[in-house]
C-alpha cells in the first residue's frame, strides 16, 4: 500500500513538473514573439505558428494525464485540488500560447508597415511585464507559494496600465499620420493579446492560491450572493412583494 502512496504521489508530482515545464517553454516564447513583431520576421512568425502545435499536444496529454488520475485514484482534499487546478493551468498555458501565436499572425498583417520609436518602446514594456507575470506565476506554482501567487494581481496591474498608454499612443500616432488605421486597429487588438497574457497569469496564481488555501475568488462573489439573498431572496432584477 504504501509503493501505491508512493507511486502516485509521484505521479501528482510529475503533472506538476510537467505543467512547469510547458509554461516556462510558452513564458520564453513571449519576448520571441515581440521580436516577431518588431522585426517582421515572416520566417520566425511561420516557425512560431508551427511549434504551438507541441504545447497543444502537451496540454491534451497532462489533461488525460489527470482524468486518468481522477478515475483510477479518486483523490480527495488537497490532492484532489492539485488535479482540479492542474487541469485549470492546463487550459490557461494553453490559450496563453495561443496569444503568443495570435501576436506572430499579427506580424504578418502589418507587413511592410514601421511603428514609430514611442509605439516599438510601449509594445516591448509590455511583452517585458507579460513574461514577467508569467513566470511569477510559472516559480509561485513551481513552489506552491500562496503568498507570491497573490501578488501577480498587482504586476497585472501595470500591465494594464501599458496597455492604456499603448492605445492613447496608437490615437495620437493616427493622428499624426505616422500610421494608417488597418494598422492602428491591429496594434490595438495586439496590445489586448498582452494585456490577456496577465490575465491568464493571474489565473494561473488564482488556481495556485487554491491548491494550497481551497480559496478562489468566486468564493468572495459568492458569498456575497448568499448574504444577499439571506436578507432579500427575491431574485435581483424581478420587483418585491410589495412592488409588484
Amino acid at each position: 500500500m504504501d509503493e501505491i502512496r508512493k507511486n502516485y504521489h509521484k505521479h501528482l508530482d510529475e503533472i506538476r513538473q510537467e505543467l512547469v515545464r510547458i509554461s516556462a517553454r510558452v513564458t520564453e516564447s513571449i519576448p520571441k514573439a515581440t521580436n516577431v513583431l518588431l522585426d517582421q520576421d515572416l520566417n520566425a512568425a511561420e516557425a512560431m505558428i508551427v511549434a504551438d502545435d507541441e504545447i497543444d499536444a502537451r496540454s491534451v496529454e497532462v489533461e488525460d494525464n489527470c482524468i486518468r488520475v481522477l478515475a483510477l485514484q479518486a483523490p480527495v482534499a488537497g490532492d484532489l485540488r492539485q488535479i482540479v487546478a492542474a487541469l485549470k493551468i492546463s487550459a490557461e498555458l494553453e490559450r496563453t500560447a495561443d496569444l503568443v501565436v495570435n501576436i506572430c499572425k499579427a506580424a504578418r498583417r502589418i507587413y511592410g508597415h514601421e511603428l514609430d520609436p514611442k509605439l516599438r518602446g510601449l509594445v516591448l514594456k509590455m511583452s517585458e511585464q507579460a513574461r514577467a507575470l508569467m513566470s511569477e506565476a510559472t516559480s509561485a506554482y513551481l513552489d506552491l507559494d500562496a503568498a507570491r501567487a497573490a501578488a501577480i494581481d498587482d504586476m497585472d496591474s501595470f500591465l494594464d496600465d501599458l496597455q492604456r498608454q499603448f492605445i492613447q499612443a496608437i490615437f495620437e500616432s493616427h493622428a499624426a499620420a505616422r500610421i494608417d488605421l488597418q494598422v492602428a486597429i491591429q496594434m490595438a487588438v495586439v496590445a489586448r493579446f498582452y494585456e490577456r497574457i496577465g490575465d491568464h497569469a493571474v489565473n494561473v496564481g488564482e488556481k495556485v492560491r487554491y491548491v494550497v488555501t481551497g480559496w478562489l475568488p468566486e468564493h468572495t462573489g459568492a458569498a456575497r450572493h448568499h448574504e444577499r439573498v439571506s436578507k432579500d431572496p427575491t431574485p435581483i432584477g424581478l420587483p418585491k412583494a410589495d412592488e409588484a
